[in-house]
């Protein structure tokens, strides 16, 4: 396991985040709503026009945006500069073939691997049962799971706790690791703290990349301070991408990616 853990990591998201400038207003064109869908216990599916003004289908959930798709034949790409971050960073281990995705929302990240790399084997984790619904309903999840199976992959969809899937994965099982899980608008703590370090460590195999996703509401970067802290106590280094979204209007997102 890495050594000691520095302030540098928490010292660049300071600075980063103090940088980043203010949040761009909602575009006009993410207002209107075309054939909502409410889900049970609250939240809408929706679709609206993007910024180039395109359908874009829209889950909303626990008062904050969770996942965006494409319609027809752009189904399976991302909407979202942070979903096509995670395909980046994928990219950059090309002999990654088991995915363990934490939080599945209309499963983005899930659909862009099933385009570009059909043969790998994803275990999509996602605690909430009617995202889960409305992920094979309204978000190609299953069109995504018949593209890998056809090429000798495999999408797993799991509706559990994501942390709890985590520590009871087996010893070095998977290639990649996305972090992607909210609980409404807040980030999940119990994905930011050494224990989940340790169990990202121990999961993935050598050579392995964990990659989380941290939303910075205003400019707030103590839980991406925290995240960068936890991660480099255990891998030794992290590195942060920006992955701004200003077209649609929405908080700075980060991704935190560390190897193994």
């Amino acid at each position: 396991m890495a050594g000691k853990k520095n302030t540098r990591a928490a010292a660049v998201a300071a600075g980063v985040v103090a940088t980043a400038g203010v949040i761009v207003a909602a575009t006009a064109c993410a207002l209107r709503r075309l054939d909502p869908h409410p889900l049970r216990g609250g939240g809408l599916v929706y679709t609206t026009r993007g910024p180039q003004g395109e359908p874009v289908r829209m889950l909303r959930r626990g008062g904050v945006f969770q996942s965006a798709t494409y319609l027809g034949e752009k189904c399976l790409e991302p909407v979202f500069e942070y979903y096509r971050a995670f395909g980046d960073v994928l990219g950059r281990a090309p002999g990654a073939c088991r995915v363990l995705v934490v939080g599945g929302g209309g499963c983005s990240f899930p659909k862009l691997v099933a385009l570009e790399r059909p043969s790998a084997c994803i275990d999509v984790v996602e605690i909430d049962p009617c995202v889960v619904d409305a992920a094979r309903r309204w978000f190609y999840v299953d069109e995504a799971a018949r593209r890998m199976r056809d090429n000798g992959g495999d999408l797993r969809l799991v509706c559990a706790d994501g942390r709890a899937f985590l520590d009871a994965a087996p010893t070095a099982s998977y290639d990649m690791i996305a972090l992607d899980a909210f609980a409404g608008a807040a980030p999940v703590a119990e994905l930011a703290d050494e224990g989940c370090a340790r169990a990202c460590w121990r999961a993935l195999t050598p050579g392995g990349v964990v990659a989380a996703n941290v939303v910075t509401p205003a400019g707030d970067a103590a839980f991406l301070r925290d995240l960068c802290c936890a991660f480099e106590a255990v891998f030794g280094q992290v590195e942060l991408l920006p992955c701004g979204d200003d077209a649609w209007g929405v908080d700075d997102n980060y991704l935190m990616v560390a190897w193994r």
